[in-house]
């Protein structure tokens, strides 16, 4: 067995040839081939690569390719093939336990944390998120059952939530982490209601402000514990992550003293399969600071003795095609964003939007709609698909 005779080990002392010699055998578990012809196979530029990735792991294979230290025709189907195969398990270095550490004793999600996310990711300049996003500028896993373009994909997501949440005329909705308005415009255009989104991002609500005006919106730049109020529906799309399991139970007793007492809440959050008290430490140090994947055992702990759950379903393969669409639209508009960006920047956002494609495809992490309520639906609740 490859984990008998590669234990987890500190792997700073192993030599070039000897680190070599380790990462050809894990990557021809998956397939994989160094310098291969297969669209997969990684090209490797620089003699360091081995011993960085065995060193630092997930950071330094994310890190090394930002330093074109590697590269991949195919990088969605390297990421997938490295998941689907777990090699990810098969490796840890010591560099983690720091990571892992403060995660466990701080709350990095407190309050006082709130709009530091929002500062670092969503603060780039909106042009950048209107060139990858598509018309909507939906930062969110769109749903594909009977689409066949993104934006088309994405009115079918918004549709959904607003069907799922039965939104009727003159409703007052609660749009917790609003983004860029999209989805507050499309739910009072379409289903004439009012909407109240917050988000901790001054981008996006300047944004939304501008592109809900007119409309009976109002963004908030806010944080979701200080939210007061009653609500006839509650949506949250794709701000779930940036709460903290640490403040799940927080973050529900939220929803249900903003509920009305026949309301209904949706939650739309990427998901993963086990439990953890920390992200992934590229992710948290590129892309997302202090983000961190939910588990359903931790959802559920949260819910219980609060609200009642109505609906949980789970599309992430639909993910993997929003994430490629996002990646076709990056490519395209390079030349014009490269006016503004620098080549590091492009390989980061390619290798964070290709490597989370191939995180869905493997079914490593997934994306659910969970629809609860205060106190249970009195008639049966049949859930729109």
């Amino acid at each position: 067995m490859l984990n008998k005779t590669l234990p987890f080990l500190r792997w700073n002392w192993l030599d070039h040839d000897r680190s070599r010699n380790t990462v050809e055998t894990l990557l021809n578990l998956a397939n994989i081939k160094i310098n291969g012809n297969q669209p997969w196979d990684i090209q490797v530029h620089h003699p360091g690569f081995f011993r960085r990735i065995l060193t630092d792991t997930s950071i330094g294979l994310g890190e090394s390719y930002i330093d074109g230290w590697w590269d991949c025709e195919r990088l969605d189907e390297f990421i997938y093939r490295l998941l689907h195969t777990r090699l990810h398990e098969r490796v840890r270095s010591w560099r983690d336990i720091p990571t892992l550490l403060k995660a466990k004793l701080f709350n990095l999600q407190h309050a006082r944390n709130a709009f530091y996310i929002g500062q670092y990711h969503y603060g780039i300049s909106s042009n950048f998120y209107q060139a990858i996003l598509g018309q909507r500028m939906i930062y969110s896993c769109a749903y594909w059952k009977d689409a066949t373009d993104l934006n088309t994909a994405q009115e079918a997501k918004m549709d959904l939530v607003c069907r799922k949440i039965g939104l009727e005329p003159g409703m007052h909705v609660l749009d917790i982490g609003c983004s860029w308005g999209g989805i507050a415009r499309f739910a009072t255009e379409r289903y004439g209601v009012k909407v109240h989104g917050i988000t901790i991002s001054k981008e996006q609500a300047k944004y939304a402000q501008h592109v809900c005006q007119g409309l009976p919106v109002t963004i908030e730049l806010k944080d979701y514990r200080e939210i007061k109020g009653k609500y006839d529906r509650i949506y949250s799309i794709g701000m779930f992550e940036h709460v903290g399991c640490k403040n799940y139970h927080t973050y529900m007793k939220v929803i249900k003293k903003c509920l009305v007492e026949d309301g209904l809440c949706l939650l739309h959050t990427i998901g993963g399969n086990v439990s953890n008290s920390h992200g992934n430490p590229w992710v948290e140090k590129h892309i997302f600071p202090n983000s961190m994947l939910p588990s359903i055992a931790q959802i559920g702990s949260a819910i219980e003795n609060r609200l009642v759950l109505e609906d949980w379903q789970n599309f992430g393969p639909d993910y993997d095609r929003t994430l490629l669409s996002w990646n076709n639209n990056l490519e395209r508009n390079w030349p014009f964003l490269h006016l503004q960006y620098d080549e590091r920047f492009y390989r980061m956002w390619r290798f964070y939007l290709l490597g989370f494609s191939g995180a869905f495809r493997a079914r490593h992490i997934q994306l659910w709609q969970i629809v609860l309520s205060p106190k249970g639906r009195m008639r049966r609740y049949d859930a729109p698909r």
